[in-house]
């Protein structure tokens, strides 16, 4: 199977799996260390599943670390006991935690086994994945009442991970709206650009399969970059320019979209132009990054040092015109004098 975040089970963790499911384990706690799903903890069980549900479940969370914990029922199907899949990212973890965990869940999923997990929880507060929480969370999905906060995230996540849905607005049916998930792959690059382990991450529309992937990323210099934007079809863009302006070093995260004008087909120019507002939203509010100019190019040779420094720093234009009051007509000969008489 493919691990489009490189993030996999590690062997230890596989083997564990493979004999948990017999039903002497209650509860899995997974997390991610060095690069790979590691085996975090496990408990046995000591009364139904009900019972041990909230002393064995609760006691693995941390304030600031996300984490998985996989809970066996006591109901079995065609396939064994069935399990509840609890994804733990409280709101005060790093951000790069959050989304490093976010995207790695379809790995876990798949790597455990789909068709055993009855439900899957996510929560970033306790009172989201108590057995109260968890029993809500099925009402909820009976009478399809309004989803609290954390059951939108992870309703959102779900359709991040298909891949398959397109967002619109149900308020206001227009493309403005639109809104393509992000794949794995592409978001796991777009946290390492956070983290400013590499300067450039370029995305490409999935049109077909509805979704933004990861094109190109890589270090990249000011030079290489105008060489990284294709002539014939539509990019979105993100790059940290390194410059020294009035004697400080910046590092700059700027957001290019690259359109090459009627080259590309009228459905393609629409979709990226659709989609481009909506992205750089997620990227600002889920990834907290901080972009500092944005703009449109058709000309991959536009994209000079000059003019990415320009455009961060517009030159002010410090001369002020002077304007003066105008000067009356020139007179003629001597000035008369009016001497003013009482009649």
């Amino acid at each position: 199977m493919s691990h489009q975040t490189g993030i996999s089970a590690s062997d230890d963790l596989k083997d564990f799996l493979s004999k948990a499911r017999d039903g002497h384990i209650r509860l899995i706690k997974i997390s991610i260390a060095n690069e790979q799903l590691e085996l975090a903890n496990c408990e046995k069980p000591s009364g139904t599943w009900e019972e041990d549900y909230d002393e064995l479940v609760l006691r693995q969370l941390e304030d600031k670390q996300p984490c998985y914990i996989m809970y066996r029922m006591d109901t079995k199907n065609n396939q064994g006991y069935l399990w509840i899949f609890i994804a733990w990212s409280p709101d005060f973890s790093p951000v790069r935690e959050k989304m490093l965990y976010a995207a790695t869940r379809s790995t876990l999923k798949t790597e455990f086994g789909t068709g055993i997990i009855k439900d899957e929880m996510f929560g970033t507060v306790q009172e989201d994945i108590t057995l109260a929480g968890y029993k809500k969370h099925l009402i909820s999905q009976k009478a399809k009442a309004p989803l609290t906060a954390a059951e939108e995230e992870l309703e959102y996540i779900k359709q991040t991970e298909t891949r398959t849905d397109i967002h619109i607005d149900t308020k206001h049916q227009t493309m403005k709206s639109l809104s393509f998930p992000i794949s794995d792959d592409a978001a796991h690059r777009l946290v390492d650009f956070h983290m400013e382990k590499i300067s450039y991450v370029q995305l490409k529309l999935n049109i077909s399969g509805e979704s933004i992937e990861l094109a190109d990323s890589g270090d990249v210099s000011i030079k290489e970059l105008p060489s990284k934007v294709p002539s014939e079809t539509a990019r979105y863009h993100l790059f940290s320019f390194k410059h020294i302006h009035e004697g400080d070093s910046l590092n700059s995260k700027v957001f290019i979209y690259s359109m090459p004008g009627y080259k590309c087909p009228i459905k393609e120019r629409m979709l990226y132009s659709a989609c481009k507002n909506q992205f750089i939203d997620q990227l600002e509010q889920t990834l907290k990054l901080n972009i500092e100019k944005r703009f449109e190019i058709d000309d991959p040779s536009e994209l000079t040092e000059e003019f990415l420094y320009d455009e961060l720093h517009p030159k002010k234009n410090i001369a002020t015109m002077k304007f003066e009051k105008p000067k009356g007509p020139a007179r003629k000969g001597p000035r008369k004098l009016i001497k003013n008489t009482d009649q």
